[in-house]
């Protein structure tokens, strides 16, 4: 879907860095519009004319290599401020003539301590004399190019934050995006306001208008099936352009058997009667559980899962007439999770059913008038929508449902399970106003059995794992620490009550290095 342009905007070259996401977060949170592209896409850029700033991100490549990332000379010559961080600084040093070593001597990672050497308008305020900034690098920059200078060092790097005041251009070698780096907003906000001199005008509840007639302009008087599963994102999607098109939206709700206990009906229900909708249900549990069958890879569930839910809304479309597109509540982080900006496996993450699981030809032409947005900005969107809370601030969901949340293969008995004890842990969060505390929670099966005691009588049953973490944008997350008392409460409640279960485990895991889902 093409949307029209902003007056102003940041443009970030991604190189492969798993926080890359992150740069365009806290950009948007000050109010600025960004964008995300990758090298490649950035040869097929013609007009520069509301690009106000460029950002280079970090990633694995490296520049002492014969073979490394880079971008075309020209956007050296368009005179637009440019911020290197990390692989950027390292980049730009190589593009102007420096020297780059790699060295364990000089290799920092995690915390570490930067030290003022220089005035700059990029630090002004960033630290007194020392600031705690994160790393993550084993190179570094050991000559200046030149017309650039050092203004700032650490212990085992000299060259840590460097300018070229006449030509706008600045590098860093540590990451001011992540939460790890002590007050390294003040890095964006020096370099988006007093650098490229650019003005806050963009906010999530701003785009409504906008998007509605965005939408209104590509689909016209044809149709739009949307896949509606209740989750935030494609409720919100459906509201968008059901405002837009209303009539000509057919919303198609797919039962796959594998969502939270009840959820479905009562999803229904309320866009049914609540929002008048069109909404057609489609029972296909039985489907999606034979072709899941003996499927135990994550990855297969999910391409499995995508290619019915496209056949399925494929096989409706042919029940109306002049049905062209095919809506999905697609994020802006499920893009980038599903593709690797390198080229390289290692910078993607996983397939989304919504970006990898679909097959390369379809009868529909994909609306996604979500994908530019972070999860909490939909929620945003979603209120001026008029969404009710309980469903704009639900915690996020799978596309694939419980399919990768019962690790293994999956049955009828495993989901009856999984339901079971996911509705008692979210029902007692609910219960103990823990709820809202937490980004996002869920009960997972594992395929492990253990030996356990009930009464005098031995069994040997399924391990029920909890997970419940705390987040700004699901990019990066830490575990929710619960009182003791909770977990003994929730643990005794589910082996009480879950047939199947005898064990309960706490996941104090963090992102990174792990992930939110499991699979």
């Amino acid at each position: 879907m093409q949307f029209q342009k902003f007056n102003e905007s940041i443009l970030i070259i991604d190189f492969g860095s798993q926080v890359t996401k992150l740069i365009a977060r806290r950009i948007r949170d000050l109010g600025v519009h960004s964008e995300v592209v990758t090298p490649k896409e950035v040869k097929k850029i013609k007009d520069y004319s509301e690009v106000k700033g460029i950002i280079f991100s970090g990633g694995p490549s490296s520049v002492t290599k014969s073979k490394y990332q880079s971008i075309p000379n020209h956007i050296f010559t368009k005179k637009i401020p440019i911020l290197g961080i990390c692989y950027g600084l390292q980049l730009i040093a190589k593009l102007f003539g420096g020297k780059i070593k790699s060295s364990k001597k000089r290799r920092e990672f995690g915390r570490t301590f930067i030290f003022k050497k220089s005035r700059s308008l990029l630090t002004k305020n960033f630290f007194t004399s020392r600031a705690a900034v994160w790393m993550s690098h084993e190179d570094a920059v050991v000559k200046l190019p030149k017309g650039f200078k050092s203004v700032a060092f650490t212990k085992d790097s000299k060259l840590t934050i460097i300018e070229n005041k006449t030509k706008d251009i600045y590098g860093v070698q540590f990451h001011p995006e992540v939460t790890h780096t002590d007050n390294g907003i003040k890095i964006f906000k020096n370099f988006i306001f007093s650098i490229c001199k650019v003005k806050k005008r963009w906010s999530a509840s701003s785009q409504k208008n906008r998007l509605i007639q965005d939408i209104k302009n590509l689909v016209k008087k044809d149709k739009v099936i949307c896949g509606l599963s209740g989750g935030v994102d494609s409720s919100v999607a459906a509201l968008l352009i059901n405002r837009a098109i209303k009539k000509n939206l057919i919303c198609i709700m797919v039962d796959t058997g594998l969502m939270r206990k009840n959820e479905f009906k009562y999803t229904y229900k309320i866009f049914k009667n609540k929002y008048k909708l069109n909404v057609h249900l489609i029972n296909a549990s039985n489907i999606f559980l034979s072709k899941l069958k003996n499927i135990s890879n994550p990855e297969k569930k999910r391409k499995i899962i995508g290619n019915l839910f496209i056949k399925i809304f494929e096989r409706e479309a042919k029940k109306f007439q002049k049905v062209k597109y095919l809506a999905q509540g697609t994020l802006y982080p499920d893009i980038i999770e599903s593709k690797s900006s390198t080229g390289s496996k290692t910078s993607k993450i996983k397939s989304h059913h919504n970006v990898g699981g679909l097959p390369k030809k379809m009868n529909l032409t994909l609306i996604e008038p979500l994908k530019e947005f972070f999860k909490d900005e939909v929620r945003i969107l979603g209120e001026a929508l008029g969404l009710e809370k309980n469903i704009c601030y639900r915690h996020p969901f799978p596309g694939p449902g419980l399919g990768i949340r019962i690790l293994g293969s999956i049955n009828k008995e495993k989901i009856k399970i999984l339901q079971d004890a996911d509705h008692i842990f979210i029902s007692e969060l609910n219960r103990n106003n823990l709820y809202d505390k937490i980004w996002q929670a869920y009960a997972a099966l594992l395929p492990i059995k253990t030996v356990g005691v009930m009464g005098d009588s031995r069994t040997y049953e399924y391990t029920c794992l909890l997970r419940a973490v705390i987040s700004e944008d699901g990019m990066t997350a830490d575990y929710f620490s619960f009182p003791k008392e909770f977990l003994d409460k929730i643990s005794n409640k589910i082996i009480n009550n879950v047939k199947g279960i005898n064990r309960v485990l706490y996941d104090i895991s963090s992102k990174p290095p792990s992930t939110i889902e499991l699979e």
